[in-house]
């Protein structure tokens, strides 16, 4: 459903989240071997993240990655989607038609439809907290 980027971009994030409030910063060599992604591409897919506020990028010797623990509750999952994949996921059609609307619905559009809605608020309500929380109970993984 996502694209890789995108999927290592949540991942990586939440992993940085939970080494925040573990009140470490992490490096990109470390989110990599946690979120089992090729480094280099760890590295451009934080960059944007960076930008959009929703991560704290230092360089240098004692640099790395991390969240402001004052918006950890604050930034949600859906914000690291749009970073990086765009809007379209929760617009396109789902057999891929350019001008799938309600007026003109490929077969699967009134199905799809909620789906897409349902997966965008939903999205829309998960933190990075929430997810942090969960893998560090041991309730969910960032690898397997």
């Amino acid at each position: 459903m996502f694209s890789k980027a995108c999927e290592y971009a949540i991942k990586s994030v939440i992993f940085i989240a939970q080494e925040a409030l573990a009140g470490r910063k992490t490096n990109v060599k470390q989110i990599s071997e946690a979120t089992d992604a090729p480094e280099a591409f760890v590295a451009k897919i934080l960059q944007p993240l960076s930008k959009k506020g929703i991560l704290i990028s230092n360089k240098g010797k004692q640099g790395g990655f991390t969240v402001d623990l004052d918006k950890i509750e604050h930034i949600k999952i859906i914000e690291i989607i749009l970073a990086t994949d765009g809007e379209e996921i929760f617009t396109r059609c789902a057999f891929g038609l350019e001008k799938c609307s309600s007026e003109k619905p490929c077969p699967f559009h009134f199905t799809y439809k909620p789906i897409r809605e349902g997966l965008k608020s939903s999205l829309s309500e998960i933190s990075i907290y929430d997810m942090a929380l969960k893998t560090e109970q041991g309730e969910a993984f960032l690898k397997i």
